[in-house]
């Protein structure tokens, strides 16, 4: 097993823990109350062998990205750095365009910070057609979602060919 990066725990400047490992092509970050961070770092060998078992289920071919969080606290005050996107010529464009920056490849993201990042750009599509786009990307494995605590979140879908 390879062993972890020189990220060492680290404690945020609002209070709550935060964790993040690279092993291999799997990055994990973990952030919440210091308590539930370290019990959570003792349950990966568990996490890691139900998300193999669960993909290997479903006959899976490709692998995932796997990003836990835990308890997450924000601070209203916290400055967010946004992507600038070059011109783009419809939603589903846009999307792509985004998830496909350093910001959007870092973490998935609700719809809420998608479309703050696209207002951000200047691109302003309604909730419909930036939720049908993303339902659609979703359908096609473009894109990959999953419900988590703080809603539904988005990225880009990374296929890899195991040997």
């Amino acid at each position: 097993m390879a062993t972890l990066p020189t990220n060492a725990p680290e404690k945020a400047v609002d209070g709550s823990f935060s964790f993040r490992a690279r092993i291999g092509e799997c990055e994990i970050e973990m952030a919440g109350r210091r308590e539930d961070v370290l019990r959570t770092i003792k349950e990966l060998p568990k996490l890691f062998a139900d998300v193999q078992k669960a993909s290997q289920a479903f006959g899976q071919k490709s692998t995932a990205r796997l990003t836990v969080k835990a308890g997450i606290q924000k601070k209203e005050s916290q400055v967010e750095n946004l992507p600038k996107m070059g011109r783009v010529e419809n939603c589903t464009d846009a999307v792509l365009s985004l998830l496909g920056t350093d910001w959007g490849k870092w973490r998935p993201h609700t719809i809420d910070e998608l479309r703050r990042a696209l207002r951000a750009n200047g691109l302003h599509y309604p909730g419909r057609t930036l939720m049908g786009t993303l339902t659609k990307l979703a359908g096609k494995n473009t894109v990959r979602r999953w419900k988590t605590d703080a809603g539904t979140v988005y990225i880009l879908a990374e296929k890899e060919v195991l040997a």
